[in-house]
């Protein structure tokens, strides 16, 4: 039959060739003419595959996935100030949105308050600005923090915000046993990708496994960080990449949790991660699939955890950014849709959808409606949900599902080599390899071997830009007001007393947690921790890779 197949394929190729004489998926990996059992005949369902809920996950984290519960619709959402970002938040849960998701402004992302000389222009930007409590305490005016899960996209002054959070919830009466959501508190990707960080990485590192310690004996529903593939993959790395450096920066938080001490089951179980979805379907479902089945792996082989809940990745998704375009915005609106069906495919717990102006602006109302109406067709229409992992047992499934595992653990091997992640962000090799696999891509797209409709194929004349969101700059002239009134209204002896609190425990090794929620809750600023911070731990200065 094979034989046969080869005569057949040879013929009809000598008449009409076929269109292209590689095909390449969106990682530039060669996808082979058709896929047989040959393919995955070394694969065992039972240890391989399995079944959802139980070890190694690849079907998913769950017995009953979204035939019990449907993932978490959770837009991606902050600008302006307080006031703007709540009226955000509170439309989109009446229009049947499940989670909040924070964006902060960069001022906040890097521990400047709005009067900071370095936030000038940039304030309420790309997310909301929050300065001290008054800020939190406004953009969460009117919503139950015990009936919604949050998350925050916030990593250099995570504890800062965190205990913002807590505070707010005691306000309202909520203790914080009831508090449900996720921080992202991911620093490395910052050094790879992002560069919102603010200290060195020792006492980043020491941050992050402070609040891991906080949370395990206060939060216990609250996930203590989100490790974000998001960004590595936005920065240009391929589908394995992102795999690798993600788990390869969670293989450096457990590490560094269990040298101060922790229990790798009393954290690591709250452990979650933040990935993103890009276009090429099958790559992506193959992705999630193979990332599930590494980390149970790494949890069970390399840190010997004991709870089945240590070893299980739930993961938030997002759609990618990167890959909207300016032109033919409304096109968007399809690729979102792709992405949306990969990460569901894929068994996300969670999800954003891009917005179609999002490649121009902050979303506007009527994109960000669009966007989530996406996530709800897909969810009630698409009967897609109505069975566990249903792309499983494809040969071509299976096949990029083990190909991708099989890359990322090499990347994971180097790493090790280098000396694990930290390591290797300073010695710049994983800048390095996102940097070229962006350099290939971007050349595919310039040389037309990489089609992107309406960008250098089936390009129109430039359309209207239709109606898009500005954020007013009135608006950090209203945050610096009422900032000016907060630091006039509050007592600054407690201020000043809570600050002197801060300082002498990043001195010592005690948790910073409890000595930053006293400062939060007397109005200490996020400016004004953060400065106490700087001074102790010094500032990171980014090692430039070529």
């Amino acid at each position: 039959m094979k034989s046969r197949y080869r005569e057949l394929i040879k013929e009809v190729t000598e008449r009409y060739p076929e269109r292209k004489e590689e095909f390449i998926s969106g990682s530039s990996d060669i996808v082979n003419r058709l896929y047989t059992p040959e393919d995955i005949e070394e694969i065992n369902y039972k240890t391989d595959i399995g079944y959802p809920g139980l070890y190694p996950f690849t079907r998913g984290v769950q017995p009953t996935m979204y035939r019990g519960r449907l993932w978490t619709m959770r837009q991606y959402a902050g600008f302006g100030n307080a006031e703007e970002s709540n009226k955000r938040y509170k439309y989109l849960l009446s229009q049947g949105q499940t989670g909040l998701s924070i964006a902060f402004d960069l001022c906040t992302q890097i521990g400047y308050d709005s009067d900071h000389p370095m936030s000038s222009g940039e304030v309420g930007k790309v997310g909301v600005a929050i300065d001290s409590l008054a800020d939190m305490e406004t953009l969460f005016d009117g919503i139950p923090l015990d009936r919604i899960s949050t998350s925050m996209t916030i990593n250099s002054t995570a504890a800062i915000l965190l205990a913002m959070y807590i505070a707010v919830a005691e306000k309202q009466g909520v203790s914080k046993e009831k508090l449900k959501g996720t921080i992202q508190n991911d620093i490395l990707k910052e050094y790879i990708a992002r560069g919102t960080y603010i200290f060195p990485p020792k006492p980043s590192m020491r941050l992050i496994t402070d609040v891991f310690q906080y949370c395990s004996k206060n939060i216990p529903r609250w996930n203590s960080i989100s490790v974000s593939g998001y960004h590595i993959r936005e920065a240009g790395s391929t589908a394995a990449q992102e795999i690798a450096f993600t788990l390869a920066d969670g293989i450096a938080y457990i590490e560094a949790a269990q040298k101060v001490g922790l229990n790798v089951d009393d954290f690591a179980p709250r452990v979650s991660f933040f990935f993103n979805s890009h276009n090429d379907l099958f790559e992506e479902v193959g992705k999630f699939r193979a990332a599930r089945r590494l980390w149970a792996k790494i949890m069970r082989e390399r840190f010997h955890a004991k709870n089945p809940k240590s070893m299980k990745m739930r993961f938030h998704t997002q759609t990618g950014g990167s890959t909207l375009t300016a032109q033919q915005p409304d096109n968007n609106i399809a690729r979102v849709t792709i992405q949306t069906l990969a990460a569901v495919l894929g068994g996300t717990q969670s999800l954003h959808t891009n917005s179609r102006d999002e490649a121009l602006a902050l979303p506007s109302e009527d994109s960000v409606r669009i966007a989530l109406r996406t996530q709800q067709i897909v969810a009630y229409e698409s009967g897609v949900c109505n069975t566990i992992d249903p792309l499983a047992g494809s040969y071509f499934i299976e096949s990029i599902t083990n190909q991708i595992e099989e890359k990322a653990m090499e990347y994971i091997s180097q790493i090790d080599e280098l000396g694990g992640m930290v390591e290797a962000i300073e010695k710049g090799y994983v800048q390095k390899q996102i940097q070229d696999s962006a350099y290939k891509y971007q050349k595919q797209i310039e040389n037309e071997e990489r089609i992107i409709v309406g960008l250098n194929k089936f390009v129109t004349e430039a359309e209207p830009c239709r109606s898009i969101l500005k954020v007013d700059e009135s608006f950090e002239r209203l945050q610096v007001e009422k900032l000016k009134k907060v630091k006039q209204e509050r007592d600054n002896h407690k201020v000043e007393m809570a600050l002197k609190k801060i300082r002498a425990t990043a001195k010592s090794s005690d948790n910073l947690m409890p000595v930053i929620l006293e400062a939060v809750k007397v109005y200490a600023t996020l400016g004004e921790i953060c400065d106490v911070l700087r001074e102790e731990f010094g500032e990171y200065e980014e090692q430039l890779v070529l």
